[in-house]
C-alpha cells in the first residue's frame, strides 16, 4: 500500500521508498521525492500567485542525489519568492498539451495495452465526455475544483461518472509519469466517487418460461433472424457476457467435450461449460464459410453487433419491459444456487476471477441451507411424533 511519509530526505531513505510512496522533508517545506514504478524523483510543491504547484527537479541518481535537490528545490523557492513562476516556465518549455492533445498520446500509448473492448470504451468516454469539457484546456492548469464540478454534474448516473473519473485519473497519472504534468498533481485524487447500488434482477421459473414461450413463438413463425433468439438462449443457458456471446467463433466450440474455450473474455482465457441444452442451441445455427462467428450479423464476416433492439422488443412481448440482457447472466447464476450449488461453483461456472465478485449470490446460496434444514426438522419432528403416539 502506498505510503505518504515525513522525514529528512538522504540517499538511506529514498531507497527504502516503495512504488506509489511519496516522502516529504521535514525541513525544507514543499520538498519531497516520489517512487512510481521505476526510479523515485524529486520535487517541490509551492504556493505561486496562490496557486499551489508541483515542480519537477528530477530523477534520483546523477546528477540528482538527496544534497542537489534539495538545493535545487532553494533555488525555486527564491525564484518564487522574487515572483517568479518556474514550474510553468518549465513546462511552457516543453510545450504544455491541451487535455485533447494528451488525451490522444495516451490512448496511442496506454491504450494499446488494454484490452480491445476497454480500449473502445475509454475512446468513446473520451471523444463524447471529456474532450468536449476539457479538451481546449492546458492539461496543467486542470485543477481539482473542476474535476469535482464535472463529476457531480454527472450525478443521475453514478457509473458513468465514476468511470469518468477513473478514466480522467489514468490519464492525469500517465501524464506526470510522462513529464505533462508535476508529481503528486493528480487533480481526480481529491475527488469520491459515488456510491453505486448494483442492481440485481433474476428471473423467476414462471418468467423464463414465458420467455422461452416468446422465443419458441418467434422460431416458429420466423419473425427474428436466428442468430438473435440462438444469442438470448445462449446467453441464459451458459450465464456468459453479452460480449462473449456474441463475439464467439466455431473454433472457440468444441461440442464433442461440451466447452466453449473463449481466448479472451473479461477475466482473461476462460472454459465454459455447455449443458445439453445449450449444444443444442448451438447445433441448429447455420455455419457459413465465409463467416468464422456462431452469431452471425449483417454484414458479411462479422458478427451480430446490437442485440439490445430485438431484445426490447422480446421483453416487451414476455412481459419483462425491466429486464436487460445482462439479468439473464444473474438469472442462470440463481437457477444454480437454487439446485445447490456453492458459491464456489458458480463462481467457477461464471468465470468469475475474484471471490468478492461471487458474493452477490451469498443470500441466494441460503435458500437449498435452509429448504435442508426444514427438511431435518420435519423428519426429526416425525421421530419424536412417533415415539410418543
Amino acid at each position: 500500500m502506498a505510503r505518504n511519509l515525513c522525514a529528512h530526505i538522504t540517499a538511506a531513505s529514498v531507497a527504502k521508498l516503495a512504488p506509489g510512496d511519496v516522502l516529504r522533508d521535514n525541513e525544507l517545506k514543499g520538498f519531497g521525492v516520489r517512487r512510481r514504478s521505476g526510479a523515485a524523483s524529486y520535487f517541490l510543491q509551492t504556493r505561486i500567485r496562490g496557486r499551489l504547484r508541483w515542480i519537477t527537479i528530477g530523477t534520483h541518481g546523477s546528477p540528482w542525489s538527496p544534497a542537489a535537490a534539495r538545493k535545487e528545490a532553494m533555488r525555486l523557492l527564491a525564484e518564487v519568492k522574487n515572483g517568479a513562476d518556474p514550474g510553468t516556465a518549465k513546462m511552457s518549455a516543453r510545450s504544455a498539451p491541451t487535455f485533447a492533445e494528451a488525451a490522444e498520446r495516451f490512448m496511442a500509448t496506454h491504450g494499446q495495452k488494454l484490452k480491445p473492448r476497454t480500449r473502445e470504451e475509454y475512446q468513446r468516454l473520451i471523444d463524447k465526455t471529456l474532450v468536449p469539457v476539457f479538451g481546449r484546456r492546458l492539461l496543467i492548469d486542470i485543477e481539482t475544483a473542476e474535476i469535482d464540478t464535472f463529476h457531480a454534474r454527472l450525478a443521475a448516473t453514478p457509473r458513468k461518472a465514476n468511470f469518468a473519473l477513473a478514466v480522467l485519473s489514468k490519464l492525469m497519472t500517465w501524464a506526470e509519469d510522462h513529464g505533462l504534468r508535476p508529481p503528486v498533481s493528480n487533480p481526480c485524487a481529491g475527488v469520491k466517487k459515488f456510491k453505486e447500488r448494483r442492481r440485481q434482477r433474476f428471473l423467476s421459473p414462471e418468467e423464463i418460461r414465458r420467455l422461452g414461450d416468446v422465443l419458441d413463438t418467434l422460431d416458429s413463425a420466423g419473425l427474428e433472424p436466428p442468430p438473435v433468439t440462438a444469442a438470448i438462449r445462449l446467453l441464459l443457458l451458459t450465464g456468459c457476457r453479452l460480449n462473449e456471446v456474441l463475439t464467439l467463433q466455431w473454433q472457440h466450440v468444441d461440442l464433442g467435450r461440451s466447452l466453449l474455450h473463449l481466448p479472451d473474455s473479461k477475466t482473461g482465457p476462460k472454459v465454459v461449460y455447455l449443458n445439453d441444452h445449450a449444444k443444442a442451441v448451438l447445433m441448429k445455427l447455420e455455419r457459413f464459410p465465409d463467416n468464422a462467428h456462431v452469431i452471425v450479423g449483417s454484414r458479411s464476416g462479422g458478427h451480430l453487433v446490437n442485440l439490445q433492439k430485438p431484445w426490447r422488443r422480446i421483453r416487451s412481448e414476455a412481459g419483462l419491459p425491466e429486464v436487460r440482457l445482462h439479468d439473464l447472466r444473474h438469472s442462470f447464476a440463481s437457477v444454480a444456487a437454487a439446485n445447490g450449488a456453492s458459491l464456489l461453483l458458480i463462481g467457477k461456472l461464471l468465470g468469475h476471477s475474484q471471490p468478492q465478485t461471487t458474493a452477490r449470490y451469498a443470500h441466494l446460496v441460503n435458500d437449498p441451507v435452509r429448504e435442508a434444514n426444514e427438511a431435518i426438522g420435519k423428519r426429526i419432528a416425525g421421530f419424536m411424533t412417533s415415539r410418543e403416539e
